[in-house]
């Protein structure tokens, strides 16, 4: 294909022009974004192998330690790197979205703990819990390694050298938690996300997409789709002792209603993970353990901020004394929700 061919310099500044075999017509801009569209629907479908759904969800994809056996698995990736730099640079529309650590690794950002959550919610509660516990005394007999599946053989790998043999303590517990992390985001898919990442530099000046976080970027490339206010406020749920008519909910609605559609999608990336709305609507919604709605449940004190638990997409809000403060909370909440509120 043309777009493996093409030197950096052209595919950054040429323009795309697409054909479809057997229509006739000039590429004004419709048939560019229509291929865009259509490609990344077909090329990042866990059916071929190259990605998979998160442990999460069925619409949020990550690199699939899987696609080590597919033919070409490098250029492949390389080829669907270049695919979302000409999208980003072109400003076309995919029919993807990818979990939180996917965009920091073509952003080369470091992800983490909490970014585990997007990816395997079980996992990141496991290491979650042996962070903020005292594991003195507990007998866990855990060591400096894994145990992992290759082709079908289990075998144990270590996560520092001579790592069987060095036990966890609550002294060196850290140091074990950011070797897991790592271990867990690269595991068999480092060489595949190498290739992807390089394919995307090979279109994008990296100095374009300094500028963005994790969250923007996801709004970049999977776009802005416009939130159906009726269709979200019909399938949330509300607890201890929230309800519909309740005056802190209809000032969370009209708090809603009030912020533009991007502001909107960020508060959904903050309750969720992520800005994409299934297919059906907010009926479909997931979370780590199957379907799972919208939820607001009453939790915390008027001077607290909202928080958020993303893999029960549930917003815990504070019974707070006025709209006003509601609005001023939440909005922080959505617009810094990657240094606090997450859990």
């Amino acid at each position: 294909m043309k777009i493996m061919a093409a030197s950096k310099k052209d595919l950054q500044k040429s323009r795309l022009y697409i054909g479809f075999a057997g229509e006739e017509g000039l590429d004004y801009g419709g048939p560019s974004r229509e291929f865009f569209f259509l490609l990344s629907r077909e090329l990042f479908n866990p059916y071929y192998g190259l990605f998979e759904y998160s442990a999460n969800d069925t619409y949020t994809v990550q690199v699939s330690p899987m696609s080590a056996f597919v033919d070409n698995q490098h250029e492949w990736f390389r080829f669907s790197g270049r695919v979302l730099g000409l999208a980003l640079v072109h400003q076309y529309l995919l029919d993807a979205f990818f979990t939180r650590p996917f965009y920091k690794a073509l952003l080369r950002l470091p992800c983490s703990l909490s970014d585990l959550e997007y990816l395997d919610a079980e996992f990141h509660q496991s290491l979650l819990w042996l962070k903020e516990n005292d594991i003195t005394d507990m007998g866990l007999e855990l060591t400096f390694s894994v145990v992992e599946d290759v082709a079908g053989h289990v075998i144990e790998k270590e996560l520092k050298q001579g790592g069987k043999s060095i036990s966890v303590t609550e002294r060196n517990k850290k140091e074990y938690i950011e070797r897991m992390l790592k271990w867990r985001l690269e595991r068999g898919v480092s060489e595949q996300t190498e290739c992807l990442v390089r394919g995307f530099y090979e279109v994008v000046d990296s100095r374009l997409v300094a500028v963005f976080d994790a969250r923007e970027l996801e709004l970049v490339i999977a776009g802005t789709a416009e939130i159906d206010i009726a269709d979200w406020r019909k399938n949330t749920e509300y607890r201890s002792g929230y309800h519909d008519s309740h005056p802190v909910i209809q000032w969370f609605w009209m708090a809603i209603e009030r912020f533009d559609n991007e502001r909107r999608l960020r508060l959904l990336q903050f309750v969720t993970g992520t800005s994409s709305i299934p297919y059906e609507g907010f009926a479909a919604l997931r979370g780590s353990n199957g379907p799972r709605r919208f939820c607001v449940e009453k939790w915390g004190k008027p001077t607290s901020l909202p928080r958020a638990h993303t893999c029960f997409n549930r917003l815990d809000l504070p019974p707070y004394m006025s709209f006003d403060m509601l609005y001023e909370k939440l909005l922080l909440a959505v617009e810094e929700s990657s240094t606090f509120g997450i859990e």
